[in-house]
């Protein structure tokens, strides 16, 4: 039966599908912008609290830079890998890499936070404590 349906043209070989390596804001914007609940997280962890960026660190491939803002005080700059361009996994983040920084426990109430796209565009988003605690 398969061969007959194979001799009728029934099944054409399915054209192979581009791979998109995100590593342009076309190619990333999109993702960011349908996980923007996710592109931080807060952690209470050994008598701190933690703001992991492992999801922008995930996706900074297509990113010019990522500022925060922790409880309206000054803009500081999260520091990311290179784009490994050339590579089978450009995004990789790197074994040795803290994707976290640390702060006093408890001091994290609020998030405010920017990534600006190679193509010079920007977003943001702001997050209370609650909404990014990890339990």
């Amino acid at each position: 039966m398969l061969r007959a349906v194979l001799a009728m043209g029934f099944l054409a070989a399915a054209p192979a599908a581009h791979a998109q390596a995100f590593t342009t804001a076309a190619e990333v914007k999109p993702i960011l912008a349908a996980t923007k609940a996710n592109w931080i997280a807060v952690r209470e962890w050994d008598g701190q609290d933690l703001i992991y960026f492992t999801h922008l660190e995930s996706w900074r491939c297509g990113l010019t830079s990522v500022v925060y803002v922790v409880n309206g005080g000054a803009v500081q700059p999260w520091p990311m890998d290179p784009c490994f361009e050339g590579t089978a996994q450009p995004n990789a983040i790197g074994a040795d890499r803290k994707p976290y920084t640390a702060l006093p426990l408890g001091s994290v109430q609020q998030v405010d936070v920017m990534v600006v796209f190679d193509d010079g565009t920007a977003d943001s988003a702001t997050y209370a404590r609650a909404a990014v605690l990890m339990p």
